[in-house]
């Protein structure tokens, strides 16, 4: 039986769902959550709302396992309860994850791997920092194709920190394209590009492995023929 329209999340696209868990691909400009009341629209809340389907009473709920940045696209996964929640964060470890970037200028390494201690300040302003202040960050990188002006990388995280891709490609003068917070100033683009394009993890009930993919979107390509 097909949700009513009325009731079909908007801002994101169902991948998967099943009894346990959602995989959704999130579009730029939605938060995935919000820990103050007034910020409505959060990939949490429209998925709860989609759970609920218009029953005001109903005790079901969308559980974030895993988080993007407001501007960044791509896949998330979400859980139907908290033990499955758990189950999923406890098994992090075992998830893999791909991003696709466009960063500005040309790498001279073409593949590696960045690496620094992140903390955060009182403005939610992300930085590399000391051993003592902050956590150890690993981002490994390969780049895919680039032109004279953006290079496109394909991203594995190896740590998952808040803005870890943002910070580390700004730290080595390559920041990605669109990012207002850590990137060029003055250069404005419709959108950052920065996406969550690949997800695979253990079912927590089935132990099946499962993957997902979410196309890149069309505006990484127009960068790389110049727009």
């Amino acid at each position: 039986m097909k949700t009513p329209r009325k009731h079909r999340p908007r801002g994101l696209e169902i991948f998967y769902e099943d009894r346990d868990l959602l995989v959704v691909n999130k579009e730029p400009g939605l938060l995935t959550m919000s820990f103050h009341r007034d910020e409505l629209q959060t990939a949490e809340r429209i998925l709860t709302d989609y759970l609920r389907k218009g029953a005001a009473r109903s005790r079901l709920r969308a559980f974030v396992v895993h988080r993007l940045d407001r501007e960044t696209s791509g896949l998330l996964l979400f859980a139907k309860t908290e033990a499955v929640q758990q189950q999923l964060k406890e098994s992090w470890t075992d998830v893999e994850k791909e991003y696709r970037a466009v960063v500005h200028g040309v790498l001279k390494e073409k593949s590696g791997t960045l690496s620094s201690y992140l903390a955060e300040d009182e403005n939610q302003f992300v930085y590399s920092a000391g051993q003592t202040q902050g956590r150890w960050s690993e981002t490994a990188y390969e780049v895919l194709r680039e032109n004279k002006q953006f290079s496109e990388l394909k991203i594995n995280l190896l740590t998952g920190r808040k803005n870890q891709i943002r910070v580390h490609f700004a730290d080595l003068g390559h920041p990605v394209v669109g990012d207002t917070k850590y990137g060029l100033k003055g250069k404005t683009f419709e959108r950052m590009a920065l996406h969550s394009r690949f997800i695979a993890f253990n079912h927590p009930y089935s132990g099946k492995r499962m993957t997902f993919e979410a196309p890149v979107p069309e505006f990484f390509a127009r960068l790389m023929n110049f727009l």
